[in-house]
């Protein structure tokens, strides 16, 4: 089948400057004798015009040249669609294409996506939202604010931002229920009731930037990963995360008794978590608006992912 691709380029995502990616692009893709066009992406992140684009113009491949957030967007407008999404890493954390093992070099990037290996992988809902890779409620959702607000961006800047939270960090109250099935609240997985600093919900096993939050994660499982920081002093608090990402924790099974590690590794197709305090939300590294509860669930085969 002839391909033909369209490259949404993010003009502020990431540190790097894209006019040599405009021309590498051109290039590369010009020698395959691949028809392609080039867009900017919609800072509203809407991206359902994409869809009609697809069918008129025979549209093959959507290549996002831009962060995870900028990925999650699109790959929210075109899940279920048969088109390809491939990715040339530009964010500051790039999550979804490290833990896919697509390089952030982007000849090395480009050389995947005329491959053309595409298979599907899980995305989330999180009360209606679509995300392909992770969020965060805590910590996390409150330094994905602050960075959003930044002037200029980079793991430097992301680092920075981090440190700060971290030192003024408080501990807020969760409960979560689990699912086995299709329902929630399953009886024989009891509620969990915690304080703690961040619950993150994984769909893949990186947090951005090489950080391994969920160690055990696969894209294609159908399963969530969920990470919860306990209350703890500091130190303990940090020690415990590192282990985390060392893939000290074992998972353990959803809503079972789990009073001494401070750090709890789920796994689960679905839960609800109730958030009393107003613990931040971000959603692939993007802020969004708080809520009193949250009801996450997989979406299996979300979308065609080029991967190597």
């Amino acid at each position: 089948m002839a391909r033909k691709i369209i490259y949404l380029i993010n003009p502020i995502s990431g540190t790097r400057g894209k006019t040599s990616l405009r021309e590498l692009i051109t290039g590369r893709t010009t020698a395959q004798s691949i028809p392609f066009s080039i867009l900017p992406t919609d800072a509203e992140g809407r991206y359902d015009h994409l869809l009609t684009l697809i069918e008129e113009e025979g549209v093959t491949d959507v290549v996002v040249c831009g962060g995870d957030g900028t990925v999650s967007a699109v790959a929210a407008a075109l899940k279920g669609s048969p088109v390809r999404i491939g990715i040339i890493p530009m964010g500051s954390g790039n999550g979804l294409a490290l833990a896919a093992g697509i390089p952030r070099d982007p000849a090395r990037a480009l050389d995947i996506i005329f491959a053309g290996r595409a298979s599907f992988i899980d995305g989330f809902h999180i009360n209606g939202h679509f995300s392909c890779m992770l969020c965060g409620i805590g910590l996390d959702g409150k330094v994905a604010h602050e960075f959003a607000e930044q002037d200029r961006r980079g793991l430097q800047t992301y680092i920075r931002v981090t440190m700060k939270n971290f030192f003024s960090a408080h501990p807020y109250p969760f409960r979560l229920l689990f699912s086995g099935g299709g329902g929630m609240g399953n009886e024989d997985q009891p509620a969990v009731d915690v304080k703690a600093f961040f619950i993150s919900i994984a769909n893949g096993n990186q947090f951005g930037n090489n950080f391994t939050i969920a160690p055990r994660a696969s894209l294609q499982d159908g399963l969530l990963d969920i990470v919860i920081a306990r209350k703890t002093n500091r130190l303990r608090f940090l020690l415990s995360v590192i282990r985390q990402v060392l893939g000290g924790y074992r998972v353990r099974p959803a809503g079972g008794k789990n009073n001494r590690p401070k750090i709890l590794y789920f796994q689960a197709p679905a839960l609800v978590i109730e958030n009393p305090g107003g613990a931040p939300l971000h959603i692939d590294g993007d802020p969004r608006p708080s809520s009193t509860s949250f009801r996450i669930e997989v979406v299996r085969e979300a979308i065609r992912l080029i991967q190597p």
